[in-house]
């Protein structure tokens, strides 16, 4: 766990400027698609959509996820895209950012939060609330579940 909280940037994609959008999407890639060894579409029509959240160390965007809002990738807000650099990973960072993006969604829309997990993080995401809300599915031959969890005050 980091010793200290990093500071967190959220932008909306029209308030980004090219050099974040470039290193998200790096990020984006370097874990999903090469990582992984899972060749997707990660351009989806989602991120003109969403809020942008993420952790830079240095320069170099280390963690990152993105906010969807009701009725674009489920009925309910969600959080999507949550990656950490390898180099990064056990800190704390995706936690960090996993809480500030349920504050936002808290606090604009007050209502349920959705996300699409892979099967495997089923646990950790439980730590956040999390409960597992469909049968388990492929996404680009990865098992996900869909998990809600519940708006709090």
């Amino acid at each position: 766990m980091s010793l200290k909280a990093q500071s967190v940037i959220l932008k909306s994609f029209e308030d980004l400027d090219k050099e974040e959008l470039y290193k998200f999407l790096q990020l984006r890639i370097e874990v999903f698609v090469v990582e992984q060894n899972c060749p997707y579409q990660d351009f989806d029509d989602l991120d003109q959509e969403a809020q942008h959240m993420w952790i830079e160390e240095e320069g170099e965007v280390i963690c990152y996820l993105r906010i969807n809002s009701p009725g674009t990738k489920f009925d309910e807000p969600s959080l999507g895209r949550i990656v950490t650099k390898a180099t990064h990973r056990s800190k704390g960072l995706a936690a960090q950012l996993i809480h500030e993006g349920l504050k936002v969604i808290r606090e604009t829309y007050g209502r349920p939060t959705m996300i699409s997990a892979q099967s495997h993080l089923q646990d950790y995401y439980g730590t956040f609330g999390f409960e597992t809300c469909s049968e388990e599915y492929l996404e680009d031959d990865i098992p996900h579940v869909n998990m809600i969890r519940h708006a709090k005050d």
